[in-house]
């Protein structure tokens, strides 16, 4: 029976090519976002093209009670968990003291808490194991303040303590725990935009770094993967 590697954000940038490098090492997939059509296209082009299964839940992330009932559809699969990538997420560019009411609570809910709980349901499976590796999709943001970052940043910066706090936590149970903090990558967030599309990171390129820090031996963990594109951050 193939292990499993779960992502969340499933269908689309760095989420969908996180998808695509683990099955390409044969593991199973575990797969939500909040589009079902979506998730149905991802299921098909994955199992047609790599020899794995792709299970998908449609979940909003910014909903508690969405991401614990996606815990349990994790573990009633009853397989060994290799991987957790911690990537939904939503960004609304702002300034702290002018963005819009509820948007601290609308980053964080869906950037943190969503990490936050679905974590804490799979790592007792992951501590049973005595292995396991969580990603946890950071951003340049959680360590560079930038203008228009708001709560955004807020929510980065958060994410990146709680990778912390949980390296230390579960380094002795055998789980790998790593921050990704990229820069610009080209994903749906700046279609429209007129920018250079090679001026930006390739979803592949994070996918890529993820995939090489989880195939290092269990005895060595890469905590920070950091990212920008060549010409800086914009």
């Amino acid at each position: 029976m193939n292990q499993l590697a779960i992502v969340t954000g499933a269908t689309k940038g760095i989420g969908r090519a996180c998808v695509e490098n683990f099955a390409s090492e044969g593991l199973d997939i575990v797969a939500c976002s909040r589009n079902s059509d979506d998730l149905e296209g991802l299921k098909k082009d994955v199992e047609s093209t790599y020899e794995v299964t792709v299970h998908i839940k449609p979940v909003d992330v910014s909903k508690k009670e969405e991401v614990l009932s996606f815990g349990e559809f994790i573990k009633s699969l009853d397989q060994s968990i290799a991987v957790l990538v911690n990537n939904a997420g939503v960004f609304i560019p702002g300034s702290v003291h002018e963005e819009e009411d509820g948007m601290l609570e609308k980053m964080v809910e869906t950037n943190l808490y969503s990490a936050y709980h679905l974590s804490r349901s799979l790592v007792p499976v992951m501590k049973r194991q005595k292995k396991g590796h969580i990603f946890n999709m950071c951003s340049i943001a959680s360590i560079t303040a930038y203008e228009n970052g708001g709560s955004y940043s807020i929510s980065k910066f958060a994410m990146l303590g709680m990778s912390k706090n949980l390296r230390e936590e579960l380094k002795e149970f055998g789980i790998r725990v790593t921050a990704v903090m990229p820069g610009a990558t080209y994903t749906a967030s700046w279609e429209g935009l007129d920018i250079d599309p090679n001026r930006l990171m390739k979803a592949e390129d994070v996918a890529n770094s993820v995939l090489s820090a989880h195939k290092m031996s269990n005895g060595t963990v890469v905590e920070d993967i950091v990212l920008r594109p060549q010409l800086g951050d914009l």
